[in-house]
């Protein structure tokens, strides 16, 4: 199983998603911001590594928000969502294809990958109460 790290990152009533790339698997799909952890780093310093390389912001890992193991075909993950918040930086596309601040009402107006899935369920019913 391997560990990937995200951030939920809000700007007021908006998240932050990201389009993967074409060339990657789950290519075009939606996802938030955030990668693998590398071997000696806390979940926490991989998601702050991940969003300096990814969209060339300094972070704040925050509480955890959902955890979630999902198997693809080709591997199986435990991602770890985070709260998170934006220290310094604009978000850039550095390896995205795109970038969107939406809300919680736009979910369904995009594809995101399998293992999303869970967390946007849960932002939505959250979003109700």
């Amino acid at each position: 199983m391997v560990e990937v790290v995200a951030a939920l990152l809000w700007r007021e009533n908006r998240f932050l998603i990201c389009q993967r790339p074409e060339n990657k698997a789950r290519g075009l799909l939606w996802e938030f911001v955030g990668g693998k952890v590398e071997p000696g780093e806390t979940k926490e310093q991989a998601l702050v590594r991940e969003c300096e390389e990814e969209l060339g912001i300094q972070i704040k890992a925050e509480s955890i928000f959902l955890d979630v193991v999902h198997t693809y075909p080709d591997i199986t993950v435990h991602l770890t969502l985070f709260n998170g918040a934006i220290i310094s930086g604009e978000p850039k596309r550095l390896e995205h294809r795109d970038l969107r601040w939406i809300t919680v009402e736009e979910i369904d107006d995009y594809r995101f990958c399998p293992a999303d899935v869970e967390i946007l369920e849960k932002l939505k019913s959250w979003k109700k109460a």
